[in-house]
């Protein structure tokens, strides 16, 4: 590509979701020249176009805020779907974030001649290539870039409707049909509470053990980490479990082996947060079922050889980062599925960073986009001692 096509920048950023708006923010603060490239055309789109109508932050919304910008005090302590994402569109007026919208990043290569990275991206609007020279590039696209759908023996079979999780918004559309929703995470148990609640006849696969817990408990299992460790505090929690909801193994559901805080900070699942489902599963208005067999035209077999049929899946499945599709090298940083090495990690080499991918939500999103912004100035003031 000719070089009079090329943008030369201080920092570019990828991703303009709550990852990519924070390392904006805290860079803009600092003075440091950034531009966020985004391929939606939109901020937050998974927020605003890719969550169920009845979406909560599941933590207090002090455990939530950006940089430098608290919720309004008089935000309800869970902020909905629709008042957060109105926070973020606050938060971007305010730093004076300017997102390159319909930017689709094809290739990130570090440049070892110059020095610096080179990204090349689509622009969706006008169909040209651009190509953007700078000397930190941090990676904010986030655990969450594309919805899994698990490999099911038969499910192009299914005689249904069959979505992703991100696809769902309410259960208005599926009353009086049966609808079967994969998976018992916080997505899961949600959806399957809220097809209830519009009259579905809502069952829920769980496949794999799971730590239920009230937003209550969890708050005041935060609170509690600031003093104690992760092992008493999760006594507790599974001591409070148990008096809410008692042996809920006759329901269907396994108990995780570790509790709700090891478990999050070990592995990245969070535990959990009840909003309703359990008492529907308890008396037996959400059937539980297990990990599905075969799927033939509307008939579900589950591997306990169980059948039943519905018109609609859901599969709340999770989500997977997609960094390894554009961004060569960075393998210091990033294992074979676009998540960090190691847990915490924010930083590899030759000015290379990230943000929003140490599997704690948004607090630590906010942690990782103060780290970036102050090592980078850190850097450029070393640059400019040396010249």
């Amino acid at each position: 590509m000719d070089k009079a096509n090329e943008n030369g920048v201080v920092v570019a950023i990828v991703g303009a979701g709550p990852s990519g708006l924070s390392a904006a923010a805290c860079l803009n603060r600092l003075g440091v020249a950034n531009v966020v490239l985004e391929r939606e055309d939109c901020s937050a789109s998974l927020w605003r176009r890719r969550s169920y109508d009845r979406l909560k932050l599941h933590l207090a919304k002090q455990f939530c805020e950006l940089p430098h910008m608290p919720f309004p005090s008089n935000s309800p302590t869970f902020v909905p779907r629709n008042q957060f994402v109105e926070y973020l569109d606050n938060y971007k007026s305010y730093f004076e974030i300017k997102p390159y919208y319909r930017r689709t990043v094809e290739t990130t290569s570090y440049d070892d001649r110059i020095g610096k990275w080179r990204i090349v991206a689509t622009n969706m609007g006008s169909g040209e290539q651009e190509v953007y020279v700078a000397e930190f590039l941090v990676v904010a696209s986030g655990e969450n870039s594309e919805g899994v759908m698990p490999e099911v023996d038969g499910l192009e079979s299914f005689g249904g409707e069959a979505m992703h999780s991100s696809n769902y918004r309410n259960g208005k559309e599926f009353r009086g049909k049966n609808v079967l929703v994969v998976g018992c995470g916080n997505s899961g148990m949600e959806i399957a509470y809220d097809l209830w609640s519009y009259g579905a006849n809502t069952s829920i696969v769980a496949r794999s053990p799971v730590e239920v817990v009230t937003k209550e408990m969890v708050f005041i299992g935060m609170v509690l980490l600031k003093f104690l460790p992760y092992r008493i505090v999760d006594l507790l929690m599974r001591l409070l479990s148990k008096l809410k909801y008692g042996d809920f193994s006759k329901y269907g559901l396994r108990r995780a082996e570790n509790g709700p805080f090891h478990q999050k900070a070990a592995t990245g699942p969070t535990p959990t947060i009840d909003v309703g489902a359990m008492k529907r599963i308890k008396n037996g208005q959400i059937k539980v079922f297990p990990s599905i067999k075969i799927i033939g035209g509307k008939l579900v077999t589950f591997i306990n050889d169980t059948t039943s049929q519905f018109e609609a899946i859901i599969f709340a499945t999770g989500y997977r980062s997609n960094v390894r599709k554009w961004l060569q090298g960075g393998d210091e940083l990033f294992n074979d599925a676009g998540m960090t090495k190691v847990r915490d990690q924010w930083n590899g080499e030759n000015g290379l960073y990230c943000v929003g991918f140490s599997q704690r939500g948004l607090f630590g999103i906010a942690n990782d986009a103060r780290n970036v912004a102050d090592d980078i100035r850190f850097e450029l003031q070393r640059q400019r001692k040396r010249e």
